[in-house]
């Protein structure tokens, strides 16, 4: 319940999240010696120069993202697949894709060992989406871009959400929500955050 409490304190508030979030057990997907601070509402470093993201900030931006129990989501940026993990519980699918070969490899292996048959987790160049399984009723973004990037808007279908940061360095962020609308694209911005930027291309690992 500390769990809770403490993500309520940072202003996730919706039920669904924090249930789905109290289903997935922070300490799976933090190995080596940042276990023991699995729990702490903070970052943490993972394999490949990634960071799995600190628990309020994901809370928020899945409760952000408004998913609905019909929907197909696309998360770019797999990372420890922590994320993948609590959409899997809000929606019908989920999609990760993920430039670093060894962290899909990784997540893949715990969606099999948690049962998780509706995550399918894929290495490709995130910031191109998913275009052979388009369009999207919610995108998340997990790396920070200048801009959304356009592939994405056009995958993400009309009345879709996506929530991302975009910023220009790594000091100056903004998580922001984007809803498709019938003439266009509504912005929302939310809170600043700092993430690590998006980058194009696969890794080398």
């Amino acid at each position: 319940m500390q769990f809770v409490y403490a993500l309520r304190s940072k202003g996730v508030t919706d039920a669904r999240t924090l249930v789905a979030m109290e289903r997935t057990d922070r300490a799976r997907f933090v190995k080596g010696h940042f276990a023991n601070r699995a729990y702490e509402d903070m970052p943490l470093p993972i394999a490949c120069g990634q960071t799995i993201s600190q628990p309020s900030v994901v809370g928020l931006m899945t409760q952000a993202l408004k998913v609905q129990p019909r929907d197909k989501v696309l998360e770019v940026g797999t990372g420890s697949g922590y994320q993948a993990v609590i959409l899997s519980h809000l929606a019908r699918r989920v999609y990760t894709v993920d430039r670093h070969k060894r962290l899909v490899q990784e997540a893949r292996k715990l969606f099999e060992e948690m049962d998780l048959t509706n995550i399918t987790a894929i290495t490709a160049d995130g910031s191109h989406g998913l275009p052979e399984q388009a369009p999207f009723d919610r995108i998340v973004v997990t790396a920070a871009a200048e801009d959304p990037p356009g592939p994405l808007l056009a995958q993400l279908k009309p009345g879709g959400i996506m929530v991302l940061p975009v910023g220009q360095s790594d000091t100056v962020q903004s998580l922001i929500r984007v809803t498709r609308t019938d003439g266009g694209f509504d912005y929302e911005e939310l809170r600043p955050v700092r993430f690590v930027p998006l980058v194009e291309g696969l890794g080398a690992d």
